[in-house]
């Protein structure tokens, strides 16, 4: 199975300020989160990120913050706990009238967008915030994706062992190249070129 651009969703787990400078491969991880984000922008995937206990981590670095359309503030690890699973898929709203009223040829068709519940994320740390945060949308039934590459925690053994115990639930581990060649799936997409140039 590969990821479709029109049924995802990225997810980007505390690139925060006081968290970074601790974090293993932080610049290689916070470039690649920052790439996915500009992908995600430029072939119409929402961007959410999440933040934990900002008044003492701070905000996520401002390149990557700039890219989300919604920052979830959260004390719990998971951002599920904190809402993020209504972000992602919102309630669905009951038809308008009495749909009894018409026989079915004469109702209108629903225009309900197709549900995005392929959820690409990556974060930090990967076997607290990141790890809580999958685990749960996976309860959730939604499709996890976790960009590896876009992954830390502040050693390289936690992060590891968060990679095993996501894949052993469900999760789908690819990288950053993976997502967005995936996304794109053509040469010939219209996005191909400026997409292309942000990974090179």
């Amino acid at each position: 199975m590969l990821l479709d651009a029109e049924l995802s969703q990225l997810v980007l787990v505390d690139y925060q300020a006081r968290l970074m400078p601790a974090i293993f491969e932080a610049p290689l991880v916070l470039a690649n989160a920052i790439k996915l984000a500009q992908a995600a922008q430029c072939l119409k995937v929402p961007v959410i990120g999440t933040e934990q206990n900002p008044s003492k981590l701070g905000e996520n670095a401002p390149e990557l913050r700039a890219l989300c359309q919604r920052t979830l503030a959260k004390m719990q690890f998971s951002g599920v706990e904190e809402g993020l699973g209504e972000w992602l898929r919102p309630p669905v709203k009951p038809p308008a009238g009495n749909a009894r009223s018409l026989p079915k040829h004469l109702q209108k068709p629903s225009n309900t967008p197709t549900e995005r519940s392929t959820i690409v994320v990556a974060g930090c740390e990967a076997h607290v915030c990141l790890l809580q945060t999958a685990l749960h949308l996976l309860e959730d039934e939604f499709d996890v994706w976790v960009v590896t590459d876009a992954c830390s925690s502040r050693t390289e053994r936690n992060r590891d062992a968060a990679f095993d115990r996501l894949a052993g639930a469900g999760a789908e581990l690819v990288t950053t190249e993976m997502v967005v060649f995936e996304w794109l799936r053509s040469a010939e997409h219209p996005q191909f070129k400026v997409v292309h140039a942000l990974i090179k």
